[in-house]
């Protein structure tokens, strides 16, 4: 009988090895959120510049301080960090305070991700857990709005507010506080608050204002095949439909608010999204359903970060509820 010396190494699933690596995936969301940075710069000022480049460093710093805490091999390369910053950047107001970035920056990094053992590993999407304990901390840096601006000068880019910006409220706060008609005589007609909406000339977070520039980030990380399209086009789609049934017009719903942003870049974050197809359409189902809820009955006026996050609590019951069977032949299969 011939004796073999095989060595046999065992480890956990997925066994799949593919060309594309995280770095890789992280440079194509970073080339997907361009259009939207680029695009915060002429809507509300060169202040954009200094909130998103302290966003990225203090995600860096955070991210090697959790690997020396947590004895972490370096993990930069990766780019997670970086998207983490960018990402947390467009959830903030264009006025936020520098050392108010940092803590967002930190907390998103540390609490919501090396704590759980880095990337992949983290059950909440790091960038809405920083803005999350921004929002508990500092409430009304958070929702301090200015309005939309041409390019303003250098010499303002140092200040903690822009001097000749104007505090103004979002659409949602405007419906929430006061109510539709009063948005919608604001901007005369229905067509221009749309227009405003579409191409991102009103109050809002850095990042969240242009439909059109998030959603050409959207199709381009769909087409790269990045991310899955059931998420962001189911997520879209509840919040659409369940709208007038609150009462609410369908349009407005979806282009106002961060619910472009979150559908497309937050709602899809690999580590904690579902990852069987079933459980992707229930995820977005469900987290679209809250995000209309909360809308309405909270009182907060924005509903996608709480949603998100929730629905990132659940997702490994999502995964269960029709998770996928190897070594069985569906009766399709075995017709053929």
């Amino acid at each position: 009988m011939a004796n073999y010396d095989i060595d046999l190494v065992v480890t956990s699933a997925p066994h799949i090895k593919d060309k594309i690596t995280t770095s890789s995936i992280m440079r194509d969301v970073i080339i997907a959120i361009a259009p939207a940075l680029i695009g915060s710069v002429f809507i509300f000022g060169l202040r954009s510049i200094l909130v998103i480049i302290i966003s990225v460093v203090s995600s860096i710093l955070a991210e090697v301080l959790g690997n020396i805490i947590f004895h972490k091999k370096p993990s930069l390369n990766d780019l997670s960090a970086s998207v983490s910053g960018l990402l947390l950047a467009m959830t903030l107001p264009p006025s936020s305070p520098w050392w108010m970035v940092v803590v967002g920056a930190f907390s998103g990094i540390i609490l919501g991700k090396m704590i759980f053992g880095g990337i992949g590993s983290n059950p909440f999407n790091p960038a809405l857990v920083g803005r999350s304990v921004l929002m508990v901390s500092w409430p009304t840096y958070m929702t301090t709005w200015i309005k939309p601006q041409i390019m303003i000068g250098l010499s303002n880019i140092s200040q903690a507010t822009p001097v000749d910006s104007i505090t103004t409220a979002t659409p949602l706060g405007i419906v929430k506080l006061q109510s539709y008609a009063k948005l919608i005589s604001d901007f005369g007609t229905k067509a221009n608050l749309y227009k405003a909406l579409f191409f991102g000339t009103v109050g809002g977070s850095l990042g969240e204002t242009s439909a059109l520039l998030l959603l050409i980030g959207g199709i381009y990380l769909i087409a790269r095949k990045v991310i899955d399209w059931k998420i962001p086009v189911i997520y879209i789609g509840t919040v659409f439909v369940l709208s007038p049934l609150f009462g609410r017009d369908p349009l407005f719903s979806i282009l106002a608010g961060g619910l472009f942003l979150g559908a497309f870049f937050m709602a899809t974050d690999y580590s904690s999204s579902p990852i069987t197809p079933m459980g992707k359409v229930y995820y977005a189902i469900f987290i679209g359903f809250l995000t209309v809820l909360i809308r309405q009955y909270s009182s907060y006026p924005e509903g996608v970060m709480f949603s998100i996050l929730l629905g990132n609590a659940v997702v490994p019951y999502f995964d269960k509820v029709m998770p996928k069977v190897y070594g069985v032949f569906s009766k399709k299969e075995v017709a053929k």
